[in-house]
């Protein structure tokens, strides 16, 4: 599905104008899916018709000659919504209107998405069916998908008209490299890298464990790329010249020859896998051509190079289709770790992180945090194509990564592990009893999650109930957007799990260091561009199927909470609100039980700091989100090791800000939430005990390590320690208070394990 998706997308922007790139919308969306009808209909540039602009099923004499107003038929209802229709027998429905000169009255199966591109809409693209019969998940997804990626070529189309220093081997036993810690623990393992599809450079050497087998795959993707070479000059036939399209044939011969097929060969012989001996192969039979003085000669070289590209996809498929075949304990490597590889791995093999890009404050380490794996970021000086399948120490405490370490250093950090076990043990007593301060006062501390397993996991403790739920993690890891009853039957599973404590469902946060390969977003500067709340209000469309999602899973249980991620400002919240209620007045219509549920911010943005008063009268509860609040206070990208030592969520400016926050919302009687990772940091977690906040939510993880805290400092004791560090201008002074204060009641264990 994601290469149909990827392909159509790439042939769109490919295209010279807006009729072009719509005749390849409806062939290869009727193609794709198999279906008899595709259609797209545009907005006319005065914004009140909507026009049929192609189509790949209805009688071509119709272009252009139907015209709806927005309140006429399908198409029309399909506008007005702003969602998805989806009918089994479309001339039933009352809003159907017959055009004669279309021919579609002979179609039942009706399916519309609307084309949405920053909150303007730009068209509708349907598909139709002879038959009676509704479209499945898999037609929706897919089309409510691929609608929101051509929006914004569509918009382009109409407007325009148309490793390093360590790169060579070495022998030394107790080689490391420094990143930043991103989790705490120590992890001893396996190095397996993980790389960006189709990027050759990127690509590890892997040691074939069945060299015959590598050299199958490896023919299979060459004898791929041939005919695909071949299809591809006999499409062009009606295009280019005969003499142009000579350089296809070159192309075959080149993969026939001995250089790349027999020299690939030898590399594999050698020890390396497919992927790792075609990167070598293309790497030589380039550079060779990179040296040469003649300009069209130097060409060349990037045409082996995209050779080398194509066969790598094949080659890519085939380890895809065969499974992933993880060392027992895994280290996963990459220089830019995401969170859908991070969730690939089986947690039970997972033994440790290790990402050249990103911080502690990344959400992969954030994820590895909530699993209890240790993790180390910013680790960008290791040789990352040399690293995979050999012993690596994680050493997450002082974000070293220790490559082939000796036996000395390794018992070393067998022992350090030993201690960690020793020290969660003690710690395990207080997970399953509530968070009462020494003067008895309960404190609610709920876990952040993201995946099912997660869940299990934190109700053997005995938290209060799911704090946040990250919904983004179901949409990473698809190869598109999940329909709403895919989402439904998620959100179900969450609810009925916790039920009767409460779940808060963060709607939709992507962007910034959170990407949905399906819906690529390009900035220059993601973290302060499109994201979170910004994109689904620029698209409607997935709020609406989100929300709904979200309110039919809790008929019954009633134990759901909605959070808006990324609030700036009150029209935001304003705008939200709306669009929920309209969904649920929607649910309300078809006759589902729904109940209106309650409705948070989250405040992660300074202007929503000075906006709190306003904000928090819109709204039931506040959740701060200190991760990106500090990021954004600071000026630090949470994401850059190059900075993450100026990320302080102990600076003065953060806790002034955290103090208007809790105070704004105390003026309107709106409970205060710490859902970022300051929750789990224990000299963090006093002085939001001396702050009045209401409730914490941590990673499974941190949650013994919270409870500790809370059972250790009575809310006045807080309030002073709280009032002695807000007047200190120096971070590294008010931490060391707050250190002392836990060697003070006996919790210097956390201290140490902090300063490892």
């Amino acid at each position: 599905m994601l290469d149909i998706l990827r392909r159509v997308v790439q042939e769109v922007n490919s295209t010279e104008n807006l009729e072009q790139a719509l005749l390849v919308i409806v062939e290869e969306v009727k193609k794709a899916l198999q279906v008899d009808v595709c259609s797209v209909y545009l907005v006319s540039p005065d914004q009140t018709e909507l026009v049929l602009m192609a189509t790949d099923g209805l009688y071509p004499e119709s272009l252009y000659k139907v015209r709806l107003k927005f309140s006429e038929g399908l198409v029309g209802l399909v506008a007005q919504r702003a969602e998805p229709v989806n009918l089994d027998n479309a001339p039933d429905h009352p809003r159907f209107k017959y055009f004669p000169e279309t021919g579609e009255e002979r179609y039942h199966a009706f399916l519309g998405v609307p084309v949405i591109h920053q909150r303007r809409l730009l068209g509708v693209l349907v598909i139709q069916q002879l038959e009676q019969r509704r479209f499945d998940d898999e037609h929706a997804a897919f089309l409510i998908t691929l609608a929101a990626q051509l929006a914004s070529a569509i918009s382009h189309a109409e407007i325009s008209g148309e490793i390093d220093a360590l790169r060579r081997e070495t022998g030394h036993p107790d080689l490391f490299v420094h990143g930043v810690s991103g989790a705490p623990g120590v992890g001893i393992g396996t190095a397996w890298v993980v790389f960006a599809s189709a990027d050759l450079e990127a690509v590890p050497n892997r040691v074939a464990d069945d060299q015959d087998r590598e050299i199958r795959l490896f023919k299979e993707a060459v004898e791929a790329v041939r005919n695909e070479m071949l299809s591809l000059k006999a499409r062009m036939a009606g295009f280019l010249p005969s003499g142009e399209r000579v350089l296809f044939d070159a192309f075959v011969m080149l993969l026939s020859s001995d250089t790349l097929v027999d020299r690939t060969i030898e590399h594999i012989a050698a020890g390396n896998w497919a992927p790792g001996a075609l990167r070598e192969t293309i790497q030589e039979n380039a550079s060779v051509f990179d040296e040469m003085e003649d300009e069209y000669m130097r060409e060349r070289g990037n045409d082996i190079r995209d050779l080398g590209r194509r066969i790598l996809m094949y080659l890519e498929k085939s380890e895809q289709n065969a499974g992933l075949q993880l060392p027992p304990h895994t280290i996963l490597v990459g220089e830019n770790v995401s969170v859908s590889e991070l969730a690939d791995v089986p947690p039970q093999v997972l033994a440790g992180v290790v990402s050249g890009k990103g911080s502690a404050s990344s959400h992969v380490a954030i994820l590895a945090r909530a699993l209890g794996v240790p993790a180390v970021m910013g680790a960008a000086e290791l040789p990352f194509g040399r690293l995979d399948g050999r012993e690596v120490i994680v050493d997450g405490y002082t974000g070293r990564v220790h490559i082939q370490p000796s036996q000395q250093v390794k018992n070393e950090f067998l022992r350090l592990e030993q201690e960690e076990k020793e020290l969660a043990a003690g710690l395990d007593e207080l997970a399953d009893k509530p968070a009462i301060t020494p003067d008895g006062e309960r404190i609610a501390v709920y876990v952040n999650s993201g995946l099912l397993a997660d869940i299990n996991m934190a109700f053997k403790s005995e938290s209060d109930g799911i704090g946040l739920y990250r919904t983004e993690l179901p949409f990473m890891v698809r190869e598109r957007f999940p329909s709403e009853d895919e989402q439904y039957r998620t959100y179900r599973q969450v609810l009925e799990s916790v039920a009767p404590r409460p779940v808060i469902l963060r709607t939709l946060d992507v962007g910034g260091d959170k990407v949905l390969p399906y819906f690529p977003i390009e900035e220059d500067n993601p973290f302060l561009g499109w994201r979170g709340i910004r994109i689904t209000l620029d698209h409607p469309e997935i709020f609406l199927t989100q929300v709904r999602a979200m309110l039919r899973a809790s008929v019954g249980l009633n134990n759901m909470k909605i959070l808006l991620p990324m609030v700036s400002s009150a029209r935001e919240v304003d705008d939200s609100l709306q669009l929920l209620k309209r969904a649920w007045r929607e649910l309300v219509d078809e006759k589902v039980d729904v109940v209106m549920p309650q409705v948070g911010i989250m405040v992660e943005i300074p202007s929503a700091v000075y906006m709190i008063e306003s904000l928090t009268r819109r709204v039931d509860f506040v959740s701060v989100g200190t991760n990106d609040l500090v990021q954004f206070i600071l000026a630090v990208d949470r994401n850059n090791a190059q900075v993450a030592d100026l990320f302080r969520s102990l600076d003065p400016a953060v806790l002034r800000a955290l103090k208007a926050i809790v105070e704004g919302a105390h003026k309107f009687q709106k409970p205060v939430s710490i859902c970022g990772e300051m929750a789990s940091d224990p000299a963090a977690v006093i002085l939001l005990l001396g702050l009045g906040v209401e409730s914490l939510s941590v990673s499974v993880a941190g949650l013994p390590r919270v409870k500790w805290v809370i059972h250790s400092f009575t809310r006045s004791r807080a309030r002073e320690l709280f009032a002695q560090v807000f007047d200190m201008d120096d971070p590294a002074q008010i931490r060391s208070t707050l250190n002392n204060a836990l060697v003070e009641v006996g919790l210097g264990g956390l201290v140490r394990a902090g300063k490892r």
